[in-house]
């Protein structure tokens, strides 16, 4: 296991790496996570014949904060940030898993068209035209509860309280999960939001729609954060076989909560692709 440390417009981006020769299999967090909320997938016997690459998007984990936050902690920054990070590596054609905001980062990928990609996977991910209809189809938003995603500055209790609904097991957070949360630089989940609402990403509907790759959606069945109903009116013509999945027994991070059931079909679709 390697940790990579690039020098990119974005600040220096901290990569994780499991070497080898095998099919790269990029696996991109969501907002305030890092790197580490994939420990599972590079313990996972399934996975262990991949490549297996997680960077740290920029203002979160053991990467630098952004240089320039109101360019970088959008969709598109991330996107230039990940293509700058598969230069380096000299990583060609990867499968890519995008979670959250790292599923958003991954079509914003596929739509720029910059960095050739193999197969896209996301989960907690809804693909979504930036206009407030679709967000309001696909997001569950309690207008009386407090925007955490967007939030710039957390208290201890937001801190966990995110951590928890975000990646929490068993209604327990990981220690170093929940001190990412506390490290993100909160500007990124202050301008990615605003960004979105003020229509700034590509239509990424009529990015899978366009899609000529391998496209698949595996989503926790008791995500709270998503209306499930929401996929089911994708145009998705490269969608996999599977179909839309539905995790039982997982909130907003299957590949965490039920790892085995997840692990199995993302080497499935990372084989495949």
């Amino acid at each position: 296991m390697t940790i990579h440390k690039i020098d990119t417009d974005f600040g220096t981006i901290a990569v994780q790496d499991s070497g080898g020769s095998g099919r790269p299999l990029v696996m991109i967090h969501g907002n305030s996570a890092c790197k580490e909320v994939f420990d599972q997938q590079f313990t996972a016997p399934d996975l262990q014949g991949f490549r297996l690459i997680a960077p740290d998007l920029p203002g979160h984990g053991a990467s630098d904060d952004a240089p320039n936050p109101e360019s970088a902690y959008t969709f598109a920054g991330y996107a230039a940030a990940l293509e700058t990070v598969l230069a380096a590596l000299d990583i060609e054609a990867p499968v890519v898993f995008g979670w959250s905001l790292g599923g958003h980062a991954a079509l914003e990928m596929a739509g720029r068209n910059k960095a050739r990609l193999a197969g896209i996977l996301i989960s907690g991910t809804p693909p979504i035209t930036p206009v407030m209809e679709d967000l309001m189809a696909a997001f569950n938003i309690d207008p009386s509860a407090e925007n955490l995603t967007a939030k710039r500055t957390f208290t201890e209790d937001d801190a966990r309280a995110y951590a928890l609904h975000t990646t929490g097991v068993g209604g327990a957070v990981d220690p170093h999960l929940l001190a990412m949360v506390a490290r993100t630089d909160g500007r990124a989940r202050e301008i990615m939001f605003t960004s979105v609402v003020m229509g700034a990403p590509m239509d990424e509907r009529a990015i899978v729609k366009g899609l000529t790759v391998p496209f698949a959606v595996a989503n926790g069945a008791d995500d709270p954060f998503l209306k499930p109903a929401f996929f089911d009116t994708l145009d998705a013509p490269t969608l996999w076989r599977h179909g839309m999945m539905r995790i039982a027994g997982a909130g907003h991070a299957p590949f965490r909560q039920m790892p085995e059931a997840f692990n199995a079909l993302l080497a499935e679709f990372a084989a495949g692709a």
